[in-house]
């Protein structure tokens, strides 16, 4: 089995990228199952029903999200009625939607969490406490177990990883739209990255026009983010699985880059 992790997916651009580049993803390397973090996917910030759908269309089995989840209000009118469509599940209180989702693929139950890091991000409750409490919940359920660890220092997203080590099939990293070049599999077996990347404008800062925070860096005033448009990065990793012993033995990184000038 074949499951493709997909970077954070940015704005329309993003989402028009996603659509373009995943069924071709999926033909060429045989990819059974996608999975894509999409909360920037509603201009830069959120979810609507609108760029949800145009996700689940491109190809996306599981939906991961993080920091921006409640941006946009409307997914509150859905996110509830949505089995694959994740929030950190390290929110405190009973928040709407779920933090893990079990995705069943053939004779298999994937299991994916979606958890938020704390070191410069919102104080939610400790992510490494709640896993804990998550692998407790999938076990019961889930044949392969991965996640989703959306934080802003690499540090962080490493120490999740050797955490987790041996005892998930995956950690992924999102948010900081830059691809890390660390796509490994670490000794007892996790495959593992650092940050995934982005899926949104090449000629963008983390997806926004350049032109905006080049204002913002050089006058230290607010200005209003733009995602920018233009050609489109897709970055993302594939997993190879081994069926027979549910084991993760391969990681593969993914990076489509359309020409400057395009």
């Amino acid at each position: 089995m074949k499951i493709m992790f997909v970077g954070d997916v940015v704005g329309r651009n993003g989402r028009k990228a996603f659509r373009k580049y995943t069924p071709q993803l999926r033909e060429e390397k045989g990819i059974d199952v996608v999975v894509v973090n999409g909360e920037n996917s509603a201009a830069g910030k959120g979810f609507t029903r609108k760029s949800l759908d145009e996700l689940y269309q491109g190809g996306a089995d599981i939906v991961t999200s993080g920091n921006h989840v409640w941006d946009k209000k409307d997914v509150l009118e859905f996110i509830d009625q949505e089995p694959f469509l994740i929030r950190p599940a390290n929110y405190p209180g009973d928040a709407p939607g779920k933090g893990w989702c079990c995705y069943p693929f053939k004779a298999k139950n994937i299991g994916v969490m979606n958890l938020s890091g704390r070191a410069f991000m919102p104080p939610l409750d400790d992510p490494f406490q709640k896993v804990e409490e998550l692998l407790r919940e999938m076990a019961r359920e889930c044949d392969l177990i991965f996640l989703d660890f959306h934080a802003e220092t690499t540090s962080e997203k490493i120490a999740m990883g050797w955490y987790l080590d041996g005892r998930v099939n995956g950690v992924v990293g999102t948010h900081t739209h830059v691809q890390t070049a660390d796509a490994c599999l670490l000794p007892q077996g996790t495959g593992y990255i650092t940050d995934l990347g982005m899926t949104g404008p090449r000629c963008s800062v983390l997806g926004v026009e350049t032109e905006k925070i080049l204002y913002r860096f050089q006058t230290c005033r607010p200005v209003r983010f733009e995602v920018a448009d233009g050609p489109s990065a897709y970055e993302a990793v594939i997993m190879t699985i081994d069926d027979a012993a549910n084991r993760t033995v391969g990681i593969e990184r993914v990076q489509i880059l359309e020409d400057w000038n395009a």
